[in-house]
């Protein structure tokens, strides 16, 4: 069997030569879950807690503990606002989440969520420079229901221990009430990552795409497939950014979205959607084979594949056509086959093929920018700002259809982003404090170098350690062996 490198940069090369295509793809998919396993265990999950105020003698601890700790105490109760900078709470972010629609594996029940929240909080501390914690909550209340109303009290009390609030993994319709309550309600920013986020990379990798294939945002045709939380979100930022709602056709498990759409507009929960069912799909187009004749885009965030889009329908697109196939952790058709179909761009929300469309390039950069300001919230124009922050970056050093957006080991574009986000907190008069673009990059860029250069420092001394060679070949061989 072939050898896989500690850097997993090979991982194209080490299945055997007789694979197809499709094969490799699936493979990649087994050996990324089951190394993924084994090395949680390994590590005992990703993260942990660490000092960074010194232990300089014994008698720190009673500057870090009492007696010394009571001034801050008090110096916080009459100014709560110091809060901010006399304990971490100003670049702390709870990561919050009933873990009712986990990925694409559904409800995982609370503690299920703890694999992607500490992945959140890992990702926002070594790209954003940014503190998290996970906190996977129960939404059931006595009637044996998801509740929203218990994670938005949940999160209006003990938001006082955070400088913002990520909000992951919940279901719709609760996740839209949700959002919107505590957007309100709350002093700090409340962030719908998987609406938002996912929002804020879609446009960018949509801005390059359309520069590429010279077409023009308030011209194209879109077809969303899927309306759930992330979708529906993409759509009313994309209308935001300039994409003409008349030229846009939805479809969910039940169909299209039209004016006729009476499930959505009886139940106010699903208030979003029928925004969209009133805005988009003028001429009540109800067949999705028939919408994708001529489509520039197409938009897809539903059921993992890779047989929910079929070749057919890309082939019916118009030339150039752009397919961003999202669904994780298997896109709805994997991108060699997206390509054979006649597509121009295919992007995914898998780092391991090209055009990685994920909001791990959104949320760490747009939560250190309104942490940097001690915004109040995120507003969509922060989110927009993202987006084309994003789509400048990757512009300037060179876009194709095989590369859109910027990739996650681009060092650079965090703080270019967090600086971008931070200056459109101070023009939308959500921040409370105010930076020169300059100073808002320089302090995201320290924020970033001191995180991965910790991360580095561990690495390199032997605090983490590096997972025994036969546990990437294990699940090497074990991948080959569920596929074969």
């Amino acid at each position: 069997m072939k050898k896989i490198n500690l850097q997993l940069d090979n991982l194209n090369k080490v299945f055997p030569d007789d694979f197809t295509e499709e094969q490799i793809a699936n493979a990649k998919t087994v050996f990324l879950k089951k190394l993924s396993e084994s090395t949680h265990k390994f590590y005992g999950g990703k993260i942990q807690t660490a000092p960074k105020a010194g232990v300089f003698g014994f008698n720190w601890f009673n500057v870090w503990y009492t007696p010394g700790v009571s001034k801050i105490s008090t110096t916080i109760r009459d100014n709560n606002n110091r809060s901010f900078e006399l304990s971490n709470r100003g670049n702390l972010v709870g990561v919050v989440s009933d873990s009712t629609r986990v990925l694409g594996d559904g409800d995982c029940t609370p503690p299920g969520g703890l694999g992607v929240m500490e992945g959140k909080a890992f990702l926002m501390k070594y790209l954003g420079g940014v503190d998290a914690v996970p906190l996977c909550i129960d939404s059931t209340n006595e009637k044996g229901e998801k509740d929203p109303d218990k994670i938005i009290d949940f999160v209006k009390m003990v938001q006082h221990s955070f400088g913002a609030i990520n909000l992951e993994d919940i279901s719709q319709p609760n996740c839209f009430k949700v959002l919107d309550t505590l957007r309100d309600e709350c002093d700090i920013p409340v962030w719908h990552d998987d609406a938002q986020g996912t929002a804020c990379v879609t446009l960018a990798g949509l801005i390059n795409s359309l520069k590429l294939a010279n077409k023009k945002i308030e011209d194209v045709k879109i077809v969303h497939l899927g309306a759930g939380a992330s979708n529906s979100t993409i759509a009313r930022v994309n209308i935001a950014a300039g994409v003409n709602p008349k030229n846009m056709i939805m479809f969910d498990i039940n169909g299209a979205l039209t004016k006729n759409r009476k499930d959505f507009e009886q139940d106010k929960r699903y208030y979003h959607q029928w925004e969209l069912c009133k805005k988009t799909n003028p001429k009540g187009i109800t067949d999705f084979s028939e919408a994708m004749k001529g489509a520039d885009v197409l938009i897809a965030l539903s059921k993992p594949g890779p047989d929910t889009v079929k070749p057919e329908w890309i082939s019916s697109m118009a030339d150039k056509s752009i397919v961003f196939t999202c669904a994780n952790p298997v896109p709805e058709i994997y991108p060699y086959a997206a390509k054979e179909a006649g597509a121009f761009i295919v992007a995914t929300g898998r780092g391991d093929f090209p055009n990685q469309v994920n909001n791990s390039l959104g949320f760490p950069g747009i939560l250190k920018g309104a942490l940097m300001v001690r915004a109040k919230k995120v507003t969509d124009n922060m989110a927009i700002a993202a987006a084309k922050s994003l789509a400048k970056y990757a512009e300037k050093r060179r876009i194709d259809p095989e590369n859109i957006v910027p990739k996650m080991d681009e060092v650079g574009v965090f703080a270019q982003e967090a600086a971008d986000v931070a200056m459109q907190a101070i023009k939308d008069g959500v921040a409370r404090v105010k930076l020169t673009k300059d100073e808002a990059f320089k302090r995201a860029s320290e924020g970033i170098d001191y995180s991965r250069s910790m991360t580095k420092t561990l690495m390199d001394n032997d605090f983490i350690k590096e997972p025994p060679q036969e546990l990437l070949q294990d699940a090497l061989e074990y991948a080959i062996k569920q596929v074969k």
